[in-house]
This record gives structure tokens, sequence and C-alpha cells, in this order.
């Protein structure tokens, strides 16, 4: 396990609520009006981690510079799930099951709102590459807003294989790209499915594209070629929840 820096109100206060028994050490601005945190101190309290108090300048040394609403703790993060892991979210999810995939995403932030949107959307599991990409940091569990200790997300050596791993499960794939053959609202997205983003730069890679059995395009009448890694996946997801949640006629 690796010692974090968690930084502002949302990173905090999941940790303490899903995760309390790591959070080795809770800091906060000693001046603070802010009721929140004022809130989390108190929950601190009753996990047995005792508040420190420090000057708001001391705090902002911490985060540096990041937005840290007056509060950080120090967080024991357990190690993150692996593809060996993949199995047992499969089998547990069912015909629930719900996998975002991204390929390549290396924006901290792209990849924090990424989380959050799978958060909400109730996705299974968030999958990516382990290199050339994103990983799990404070900055990504900020950007996250606390969707980071919610949905686990796997880092794979081999994304390839991984995938191969879902469609072994009856996991089908849908990747978004602007080339797609059909547009994302004709895709059935209910049963278990996976939606595959690409990366910032160049999208998909041809691996990741030939494992997909189906990729689709988000339809757009505007002028703009393409949109935000993080907008599309949760245009997407929220169109699988959609689908899935929608009552038969």
């Amino acid at each position: 396990m690796s010692i974090e820096l968690l930084i502002g109100i949302n990173s905090v206060e999941a940790a303490l609520e899903h995760d309390a028994g790591n959070v080795l050490e809770l800091l906060f601005d000693g001046g603070t009006d802010n009721a929140r945190v004022k809130e989390l101190v108190e929950i601190a309290r009753k996990h047995g981690i005792r508040p420190q108090p420090l000057p708001k300048t001391a705090i902002e040394r911490m985060a540096d510079g990041e937005r840290h609403q007056g509060i950080v703790a120090r967080y024991r993060a357990p190690p993150p799930k692996t593809e060996d892991d993949l199995d047992a979210l499969i089998t547990a999810a069912g015909n629930n099951a719900l996998f975002l995939i991204l390929d390549g995403v290396t924006d901290p932030h792209n990849l924090g709102a990424c989380l959050r949107s799978a958060e909400a959307a109730g996705v299974t599991a968030v999958i990516a590459p382990k290199d050339r990409a994103a990983s799990l940091t404070a900055t990504v569990r900020r950007a996250s807003a606390g969707a980071a200790d919610r949905v686990p997300l796997i880092s794979v050596t081999n994304l390839a294989r991984a995938l191969k791993v879902l469609k072994d499960h009856g996991v089908w794939l849908t990747g978004l790209a602007g080339e797609g053959t059909q547009t994302l609202y004709d895709v059935d997205l209910r049963g278990p499915v996976g939606i595959v983003m690409g990366g910032e730069g160049d999208g998909m890679r041809r691996l990741t594209r030939e494992s997909c059995d189906f990729v689709a395009l988000i339809p757009m009448v505007g002028k703009v070629e393409s949109l935000n890694v993080s907008v599309a996946c949760g245009i997407a997801l929220f169109e699988a929840l959609r689908q899935r949640t929608a009552k038969k006629k």
C-alpha cells in the first residue's frame, strides 16, 4: 500500500465514508468556518482519528496548488485491482455488468471526470491500461468528487487481453469513434456490456478497435469535430443507463 495525500472535501469525505480504517491523519485549517470541514472533523473523531488543526498556510503548502477547501488527509491507499479481479466482478454483476474501458486517457482531470460519471451511471468497474495512461492520483481523486473510492479502477498490463476476458464472459463491447458505422442511440446497451473510449489524442488503438463488437458515433450537428473524452463518456454511459432502466412497453 502507498501513502497518498487526499486533498479537498470530496476526497476526504469519500475515504472516511468507505475506508476510514486507512485514513491515517486528518489535517484541517484551524481557522475555517466551512461547515462541511467541521462536519468531517467530527466524523473523523468518531472513527478514532484525531484531527490536527493547522494554519491555512500550512494546508496550502501541503496541497501544492490544488484546491484544498481547508482540509487534507494522509491515506493508506489499497493496492489497485488488476485483471485477476475481472472474473469475480463480471460474475457478481451478472446481466447487469456495465464496464467502462478507457484506452489511454492521460489527463488526470479527464480520468477523474470519467470516474465520476461511471459511478453515477452504476458502472461495475473502469478498466484502463497501466502504461501510457493516467493513474489514480490525488488529482484524479479530487476530480472524481469521491467516485474514485466507490467504483473500482482496474489497471491492466494488456488491454486487448482484458477485453478478451470480458468477451469470453459474454460482455458485448461498443467502441466510440467519429467514423462509427451507426449512432450510439442505435446500439443495444442492455445486458452485460462494455463501453470503450479512446484517449484524448489518437482515440482507440487498432487492437482495441478490433476487439469491439460495434463501433458507434455520437451524432453532432455543430462544426466541432469531436468531444472531450469525459463529455463523450458521460453521454455514452447515461444512454446505457437510460436503456437499462427504461420500462418495457
